[in-house]
């Protein structure tokens, strides 16, 4: 039988049956943070990381959904259904 899951590559990440990419837990709240709005380094204080390591994050999702600014970040998320439905109210 066929798996629900195949390889993307380099990391082990797999893409869910709709074909969304998988992400990491702190991908997913990094895209959440971004979609309401915060900054790099409100972000990073947010966690008590790096801004760096926030850049880092930023740059490996936007690379896996396959987008090169916010606005694609937020149009591909939300068509991925990877944002919560409130994030529209």
């Amino acid at each position: 039988m066929p798996r629900a899951t195949h390889k993307t590559g380099r990391g082990g990440r797999s893409a869910t049956k709709k074909g969304a990419p998988a992400l990491t837990p702190r991908q997913k709240q990094i895209l959440r943070l971004v979609a309401e709005g915060l900054t790099n380094r409100e972000i990073a204080r947010h966690f008590g990381i790096s801004v760096r390591t926030v850049e880092v994050h930023r740059f490996n999702l936007m690379r896996r959904l396959r987008v090169r600014n916010v606005a694609q970040l937020l149009r591909q998320a939300l068509m991925l259904r990877l944002l919560p439905k409130s994030f529209l109210s």
